[in-house]
């Protein structure tokens, strides 16, 4: 693949998460993020989005949306479940994003809010359509995900330079 070939990154906060008595890294899925995760997943199915690599974070509540909404896809990416991902800031999973191979052109990381939700916006320095209102008007609820596009390789990847094109959020 030509780095001159746009590239996408789908940025998926988790499903909403339950509160029993483990730490927060164990807290599994609630019965709702079981299912906003699964309709997610359906939602990026029909989007068409081929992905070639899915980061994770190893949290329990990343990995049970992962599973949920890889299972609606008719592709299943490798995966690579990353403990950097939990409690990132937008500049470590920038850093981790830089670390990919070029050969990959659509990433999805699996991850969790704040960072997800800042990284969406540090990164879209532009948006298509209403992409940009529905987002600051919804925040980036539990299951939701932002789709950016950029061109260049995976190392020139750094705030401003992508597109926001899609944001989908389940219903509340």
């Amino acid at each position: 693949m030509s780095v001159a070939e746009p590239r996408r990154i789908v940025l998926f906060r988790h499903a909403k998460a339950d509160w029993p008595q483990v730490s927060d890294h164990e807290r599994p899925l609630a019965d709702r993020g079981r299912m906003d995760a699964a309709v997610a997943g359906r939602k990026l199915a029909d989007s068409g989005i081929s992905f070639d690599l899915a980061l994770c974070s190893t949290a329990v509540r990343t990995r049970e949306t992962w599973k949920l909404a890889v299972h609606e896809l008719p592709e299943r990416p490798k995966t690579v479940y990353e403990e950097r991902i939990y409690e990132a800031s937008p500049g470590d999973l920038i850093a981790l994003l830089n670390e990919t191979p070029d050969d990959a052109q659509t990433v999805l990381l699996v991850g969790h809010n704040p960072g997800v939700q800042a990284l969406a916006e540090i990164l879209a320095g532009q948006a298509e359509g209403d992409a940009r209102e529905r987002m600051s008007r919804r925040d980036f609820p539990a299951a939701a995900y932002a789709v950016i596009s950029f061109e260049g390789s995976w190392k020139s990847l750094e705030p401003g330079v992508g597109t926001l094109v899609d944001y989908w959020a389940p219903t509340e």
